[in-house]
């Protein structure tokens, strides 16, 4: 029984922040299907409390979203001293130079543009940072 334990101990938590519904169960998906254990919140507000509340391992952060857009809401989780440590990856369609350049000043680890090769980027970025095998 202590194995069993261990294991559901051992997996990862992902926080996903994600407007689109439609992205979101893609990201849960894919990101279940390696393993890890996924959450959702579908609005920056959303997401701020519950990686307070919930200390994932990664926030994967869409940057164009209602209200709180995805840059600040990377801010406030980098100037929190509860959530000051957690990775973040950006993870949006804004791939100009000015846009990474700013989600990454604001603390992001990563910034991934939504294209062809995106799941792909994630996943291999997910196995550098020791998330995934």
């Amino acid at each position: 029984m202590s194995e069993v334990m261990t294991g559901s101990q051992d997996r990862k938590k992902i926080l996903i922040v994600e407007d689109s519904p439609t992205q979101a169960l893609h990201l849960q998906a894919l990101l279940e299907g390696v393993g890890l254990e996924v959450v959702v919140a579908y609005d920056g507000q959303t997401g701020l409390e519950m990686a307070r509340n919930l200390q994932p391992d990664l926030v994967v952060l869409d940057v164009q979203m209602p209200g709180m857009n995805g840059f600040q809401v990377c801010q406030q989780l980098k100037r929190a001293v509860d959530t000051a440590e957690i990775p973040i990856i950006m993870f949006t369609r804004h791939d100009e130079q000015e846009a990474v350049v700013l989600g990454l000043q604001t603390g992001a680890v990563d910034y991934i543009p939504k294209d062809a090769f995106a799941d792909a980027v994630l996943l291999e970025t997910l196995r550098q940072m020791k998330l995934i095998r």
